[in-house]
């Protein structure tokens, strides 16, 4: 009884103290792509991701109804580092959604005037960012002037200054009624009370920003959730006061066998911990361990490369390519190593049974897409006479302006396709996972591959099949799975049905590649297909923008060399990074890994078309 009064008297007191209109609100989940795009066309820095900002603790003036239910103690304030804008996921501050709605264009627009370099002083920064963005861009006073004019009443309502706060509080209003006109930000008791117009300074902005270790996984544990997953909280290292390194010596034959095993019940200290990411949601700084393992076990397992028999044959000592370091500006030249490949588990094998059927039907199709003539109308002379010239020779003879030279016959000339065409296939070991109930989306690829080498074997165009997977710089590792030279046969589908996921993501070193080995090919239209089902990452700092701006200054020189780029993805996170790497008519994303085999053929053939 007590557990359910409690309960009710905490929504109770907790919805009176509720200064937001939550039916009014607007989410990040659905503006994100409307921003990105606004971001973009501000000039803004386009290498910038969006994400959901965490709440931090603001120590400001609270009623006396927040106190008692203990709200108005965390903000998702908005702010930006070099990688990402943070913009808060949900915001529900007027009782009007199109103000809520503006407040995230407006900061859109404040972030693409506002560099990191200007950051240093919160109050008068945020006054010359805001006088910057206005007169960029003019249109955005009267949507400027609404949110000013409803943040002001807000904030009456929603703001009690302490006393001693009130002269802090004003020269708030007045610098974002009239920006510009207040340098200096009295003194007060506490925080100043949040300013959603304005951006804050980058968390941890004193010290060395918090990175994953290469030990850590990407799962986020029982407790985790898909919505607070992406946001960045304040963090520091501190050494681990119960730490033991020591060398630990066993005999192997100490080890219980399998049937020595007890099935006891595990304690619940063995458990995770189903409240952590509520309990992460209250602190306000978490303190992570500098050791490089997990509490629960101090062994380390990474992927390592199999012993030269095992592994599949190199057929050189590799390639050195270089790397754009956007930090620096600069491409680091010879930095990474591409070692072609081939599988050494390879055995010649027929089109698996299952994919016969759509196999037979596809050659049909791109056989005759081949072998089309191509139809020429308004000619001197032809085959067959062209109706509609016809038709318009005899208007323009009665009108008394027809040629002495009847242009009425059409012509049919057989189709020539000047096209190369390579196909790169990510086969880094996310490609393990499961695509469905029944398949993996690595046997996703194979297909694919088997249905694509197919059908362009019967268009007669020619082509190559690559695959790719990395391992730091110097170990980029490109699987041949078919060369420019090479028919396509049973070899071909014994090496692709040879295709294993392993290892990580390292998408510039291969695009390089790829390319050179175009250009060896020269012809008319020269296309890369790449296929995907995530972002470049590998072990070192090839993760986040690092390896995004390596990609995209890949494929700059690719298509500055005249390649055509195109990407085919199965990635569901394609609208924060795909249109800034391939641009927004370079890629294809797919609702469904499983739709690839299907699809892929029929969009190559759409492609091709266009590129005639």
């Amino acid at each position: 009884m007590e557990e359910a009064v409690g309960i009710r008297w905490h929504k109770l007191i907790t919805h009176m103290a509720q200064l937001s209109y939550p039916q009014h609100s607007a989410s990040l989940a659905n503006e994100q792509q409307r921003l990105a795009l606004v971001l973009r066309a501000l000039g803004g820095d386009a290498g910038l991701n969006i994400r959901a900002a965490a709440e931090r603790r603001v120590h400001s003036s609270r009623h006396l109804l927040q106190k008692i239910a203990g709200t108005g103690l965390r903000w998702p304030l908005a702010w930006r580092d070099h990688d990402t804008l943070y913009l808060p996921a949900e915001i529900a501050l007027y009782p009007d959604e199109g103000h809520n709605r503006d407040l995230y264009l407006w900061l859109t627009a404040l972030a693409s005037c506002n560099p990191l370099t200007e950051q240093g002083n919160w109050f008068s920064g945020n006054q010359q960012a805001v006088l910057r963005c206005l007169r960029r861009f003019p249109g955005l006073s009267a949507v400027y002037q609404r949110l000013v004019d409803a943040e002001t009443n807000a904030r009456r309502q929603r703001i009690r200054p302490r006393r001693g706060g009130e002269a802090r509080e004003q020269a708030i209003v007045q610098a974002l009624q009239n920006p510009g006109t207040c340098t200096q930000l009295p003194d007060g008791p506490g925080d100043p009370d949040p300013v959603p117009l304005w951006l804050y300074p980058a968390v941890n902005s004193g010290a060395a920003p918090v990175r994953r270790r290469d030990s850590d996984s990407d799962d986020q544990g029982a407790g985790s959730s898909q919505q607070n997953a992406g946001l960045r909280r304040q963090a520091s290292y501190a050494e681990d006061p119960d730490s033991r390194h020591g060398l630990t010596l066993f005999r192997l034959e100490s080890l219980l066998s399998w049937s020595e095993f007890i099935p006891l019940d595990r304690a619940s200290d063995d458990t995770g911990d189903e409240d952590a990411s509520r309990v992460a949601e209250d602190l306000d700084n978490i303190t992570l361990s500098t050791s490089r393992g997990r509490v629960a076990s101090r062994i380390r397992l990474d992927l390592d490369l199999p012993s030269a028999a095992e592994d599949d044959i190199p057929l050189s000592t590799g390639n050195l390519y270089p790397e754009w370091d956007y930090r620096k500006q600069r491409l680091l030249n010879d930095y990474c190593r591409v070692i072609p490949m081939l599988p050494r588990a390879a055995v010649a094998a027929p089109l698996p049974p299952h994919l016969q059927p759509l196999a037979r039907r596809l050659r049909r199709q791109f056989a005759a897409f081949g072998q089309q003539p191509l139809r020429q109308k308004h000619q001197l002379q032809g085959q067959a006479l062209d109706l509609n010239a016809c038709i318009t020779h005899q208007v323009q003879r009665q009108q008394g302006n027809a040629s002495s030279h009847a242009r009425v016959w059409q012509q049919q000339q057989p189709q020539g396709r000047d096209l190369s065409c390579l196909v790169l296939a990510d086969l880094s070991l996310s490609t393990d996972a499961w695509a469905n109930n029944e398949r993996q989306v690595i046997d996703v690829i194979r297909d694919s591959l088997h249905l694509l080498g197919e059908a362009l074997d019967a268009s007669q165009d020619n082509f190559a099949l690559y695959g790719f997977s990395s391992r730091r710089r110097d170990h980029v590792r490109l699987n041949m799975i078919k060369n420019f030279r090479e028919p396509m046969n049973n070899v071909i589908h014994g090496r692709i049905q040879a295709l294993k996921p392993g290892y990580y993501t390292r998408m510039g070193a291969a695009i390089r590649q790829a390319g050179d080995i175009i250009n060896d090919h020269p012809a008319d239209k020269r296309l890369l297909l790449i296929l995907t089902d995530g972002k470049p990452n590998d072990l070192d700092l090839y993760e986040g923008r690092y390896g995004l701006e390596d990609t995209r200054m890949a494929l700059l020189e690719a298509r500055r060399a005249g390649i055509i780029t195109y990407c085919v993805t199965i990635d569901q996170s394609t609208g924060d990074y795909i249109p800034y790497v391939f641009g927004h008519q370079g890629y294809f994303r797919l609702s469904r890994a499983d739709q690839l085999p299907a699809i892929l053929p029929g969009l190559y053939l759409n492609l091709s078309g266009k590129l005639q």
